[in-house]
């Protein structure tokens, strides 16, 4: 009875705003909420950093709630930061890259976003808004007053080409000069101007947003002679000694003996034992790099109860993407769809919101907006390709029925490796992917621009090592779907959410099923329906490309009732 109680409130909740309402997680308080985003540059979740960082499981893991399926849909800086920015997928931004022509923060402003992204939005809505770290790539010494980032009471913006030199950065404070600090290190220089932040942020006595991004724990760039070389991330002097015997995690895909994936991740060679140790190293010196972020947060967390702010302040914890190393025979880097690459830390604190608790309901990048606006009382934008993610513990228990169940993976470009083995550029790296979790089901699903296919049961194979489409594999699958059925419904979902935009993206089953008569994978499964997917148009690229090109994506999803074939045969209504 509760079950189809919550099910018909939800069909009633057919709108963005009346989601919001139905949701409930705003604050009790009479004071409208602060929020305090705290977001990491390149942090894992399966290389088991956060395990190190006991001031963070402290403060935010256990007394909040972490989101295990928390997913980037783009795993490179700029696309991901401007998607969390504005609500949208990059193929809806068309920022795709972290460097002009495809992406940064010149790209940013020529598709007009500087007037149309959540600092402006919050400012429209009462709120200060104060920032400090990285805000997108190519947002430089050169170009950081043309024009200003729009939507900031105060900021203090770390500038490139210093944004990854660990002691030499340069920082930007609201409409001052640059100012250099060679020989400081970067997260001490961005903890004091956080609390300078937040300081002034509690004396002007308004609700506010503050975000800190630091670019710990990204790999140190150099410049030398005009070549980038990313070198392993440089720590405090004071953590340079811990950790002495930590390693990359040694599951199943590390540097596996046999290849796994498909495309150029196929055709690595294994790595030697030197390679190996010095990657060891690299992952040392991220987790000694992410100890200062650990005191920063230490530091902000005694700051906001001394100014008791606590009560009143939503404090989010994420990553703009996640991190390899090893893994499928990788040099350290992201940009894949491989699940250390996609999956990333959502830790979130505050009124209502469940102490110590994991969930597993499925969020992305596309949701934070979104959120954001739920918890402040904003009505929401029926632009938003996301939707808010449930924060408090009953719009965790409403959601648990009816929350979509897949995020759409996607990437334009190339892929690099970093530190000092093999440097190369990873040519025809642009994808698109499903990864989807629901009840008894657990599925990656991706299709690369060379038209390579790949599918995991990542109930069986959470590494991905078993690509079930490779020729010869015969694995049975945990669900107990056969692959053929299984890829017909994956296609046609990929194919509806690959071109998506606002409640296309947010209600992915209404494309296929107008008539709301599936809602899951599962539903979708039923045998009535295998005609039906069999007749779909299949994902299929053009030609690779390096950045959203949409002659080069291959067919679109256009028509608004998929129940509709192309040659205008309509399926009876049992279907």
């Amino acid at each position: 009875m509760r079950l189809a109680l919550i099910a018909a409130l939800w069909t009633a909740v057919n709108s963005v705003t009346a989601q919001q309402q139905f949701l409930g997680q705003q604050s009790d308080a009479v004071r409208p909420p602060n929020i305090v985003f705290i977001l990491t540059d390149d942090q894992d979740v399966h290389l088991q950093s956060l395990d190190y960082m006991p001031l963070v499981q402290k403060h935010l893991i256990d007394k909040g709630t972490y989101y295990d399926k928390h997913y980037c849909t783009t795993a490179v800086c700029c696309p991901a930061r401007v998607t969390l920015m504005t609500g949208k997928a990059a193929h809806n931004t068309n920022i795709t890259d972290v460097n002009p022509p495809y992406g940064g923060y010149p790209k940013f402003v020529k598709q007009g976003f500087n007037s149309a992204y959540l600092p402006v939005w919050l400012q429209e809505a009462g709120y200060n808004v104060y920032y400090t770290g990285k805000l997108f790539n190519a947002h430089n010494v050169d170009n950081y007053d043309s024009p200003y980032p729009a939507g900031f009471t105060s900021h203090d913006f770390l500038l490139d080409p210093f944004t990854y030199n660990y002691m030499n950065s340069s920082f930007q404070h609201n409409q001052d000069p640059p100012q250099s600090h060679e020989g400081e290190y970067v997260t001490d220089v961005l903890a004091q101007k956080a609390y300078n932040l937040l300081e002034e942020a509690v004396e002007a006595d308004r609700p506010f947003f503050l975000m800190v991004a630091p670019s710990a724990p990204h790999a140190d760039i150099q410049n030398n002679s005009g070549t980038l070389t990313f070198d392993a991330p440089i720590s405090a002097p004071r953590h340079v000694h811990l950790f002495p015997d930590a390693k990359v995690p040694r599951i199943s895909n590390f540097n596996p003996d046999i290849p796994s994936g498909a495309n150029w991740i196929r055709r690595l060679e294994q790595q030697n034992m030197t390679n190996v140790d010095w990657n060891d190293h690299f992952h040392r010196q991220r987790l000694r790099a992410l100890q200062a972020v650990d005191e920063m947060v230490d530091g902000l967390f005694d700051r906001m109860e001394s100014l008791d702010l606590l009560e009143n302040t939503y404090i989010f914890y994420s990553s703009d993407n996640g991190f390899h190393i090893g893994n499928h025979r990788m040099q350290p880097g992201k940009s894949t769809g491989c699940e250390e690459d996609i999956n990333i830390p959502l830790i979130v604190r505050g009124p209502n919101v469940p102490i110590n608790y994991t969930t597993q309901l499925v969020t992305s990048h596309t949701d934070i907006a979104a959120t954001i606006f739920s918890l402040l009382n904003i009505p929401l934008r029926e632009d938003f390709d996301g939707s808010p993610i449930p924060v408090t513990t009953s719009a965790i228990a409403a959601s648990s029925q009816k929350r979509r169940e897949h995020v759409q993976i996607e990437y334009w470009g190339f892929a690099g490796g970093e530190g000092i083995y093999d440097r190369r550029l990873h040519q025809n790296n642009t994808f698109k992917g499903i990864r989807i979790v629901g009840g008894g089901y657990n599925f990656y699903y991706q299709i690369w621009c060379t038209n390579e296919h790949e599918l995991y049961d990542m109930s069986k194979d959470p590494q991905q090592m078993v690509n079930l489409l490779q020729e010869g594999n015969t694995v049975e699958m945990a669900s107990g779907y056969a692959v053929g059925k299984l890829v017909a419904r994956l296609d046609a979902l990929l194919m509806a959410q690959k071109s998506c935009n606002g409640e296309r993206c947010r209600e992915p089953w209404k494309s296929l099923h107008p008539d709301g008569k599936v809602g899951s994978l599962e539903d979708a499964m039923a045998e009535r329906f295998d005609r039906f997917y069999d007749e779909q148009v299949k994902v299929e690229w053009e030609y690779c490309h390096n950045g959203y090109v949409p002659e080069a994506e291959g067919p679109m999803f256009e028509n608004e009732g998929a129940m509709f074939r192309d040659d205008g045969f309509m399926w009876p209504e049992w279907v």
